[in-house]
């Protein structure tokens, strides 16, 4: 062995040696200062996950919308989303006990305006309850809870019952006064703004009701626009507003995770805006 060789000669040649050793420690020198540099880090491992889920949802799922834009893209869309299991009005209190569940308490959901984590037992209609929240208010279109856009998970969620009730039918804006009991929450005679870490959420909500409901399986055609005071009118604004909100809180682990436990689990579709969050400009502009 190279390394062995000059102890061998060591007596004969001390030269030698010295020059062996010499090299023998560079060789070490070297090999440490390679030990302690640091490797790469690698990817986040959720970031990793998530594109192998959506490529795979790509290929299959969302495989005829791959490709289009603007009206083919939403038309696309609809015939994929509208492909999906009902569930009754009575249901949606079990199911929101699944897609809301605060990850950190089994036993608890998550609220969607006030954040506050609340047991799953607390569901009803008294004050300090929590009650189901159509975050596309049921009067703008007026469908109510009949099964359809009245029962869809993917625009129901959990609320305190008081908060719920201050926001009302109205429609999604900035600015207003602070909602008590609800930080970061305003709202004004015709406009109700959610906290920043459901903004998005809210903002995906309503883009995917105004794909999936086309005025088809006769329901009314849900569209989203850039106006607040509504009404029965089957429209929820301001649009602007909603497409500032998606770009400023973009899709969670958590609103991830719902997507999933729905397409799972209750109705077996998605929200496509959670999943390509850039279809949203491709549509809207």
């Amino acid at each position: 062995m190279h390394v062995t060789r000059p102890n061998r000669t060591a007596l004969r040649k001390p030269l030698t040696l010295l020059i062996g050793v010499a090299a023998l420690a560079t060789s070490l020198t070297g090999t440490a200062g390679a030990a302690q540099a640091p490797a790469p880090a690698p990817a986040p491992a959720q970031s990793v996950t998530t594109a192998a889920a959506v490529t795979a949802y790509d290929d299959t799922y969302y495989s005829p919308a791959i490709g289009k834009t603007g009206t083919a893209l939403k038309a696309s869309l609809n015939d994929i989303i509208s492909k999906q299991t009902k569930i009754s009005y009575s249901a949606v209190w079990d199911a929101l006990k699944k897609t809301d569940e605060d990850p950190n308490n089994s036993s608890n959901v998550i609220l969607i305006y006030t954040g506050r984590s609340q047991s799953k037992a607390d569901n009803g209609g008294n004050v300090g309850d929590w009650n189901r929240e159509h975050v596309w208010a049921k009067s703008h279109g007026d469908f109510g809870t009949t099964t359809g856009p009245g029962t869809d998970i993917h625009h129901l969620r959990p609320a305190d019952v008081q908060v719920n009730s201050i926001r009302g039918n109205k429609d999604f804006d900035n600015g207003g006064s602070a909602v008590s009991g609800a930080p970061g929450n305003y709202t004004d005679s015709d406009s109700f703004e959610p906290r920043d870490a459901v903004k998005g959420d809210v903002a995906r909500m309503i883009l995917y009701m105004a794909v999936r409901y086309e005025g088809e399986d006769g329901w009314p055609d849900l569209e989203p626009n850039n106006n607040v005071n509504n009404g029965t009118n089957p429209y929820m604004g301001r649009l602007s507003v909603l497409k500032q909100w998606h770009q400023q809180d973009p899709p969670d682990a958590f609103e991830k995770r719902r997507n999933q436990v729905i397409y799972d689990t209750y109705q077996h579709n998605r929200n496509p805006f959670i999943d390509h969050p850039e279809w949203v400009a491709s549509i809207w502009g």
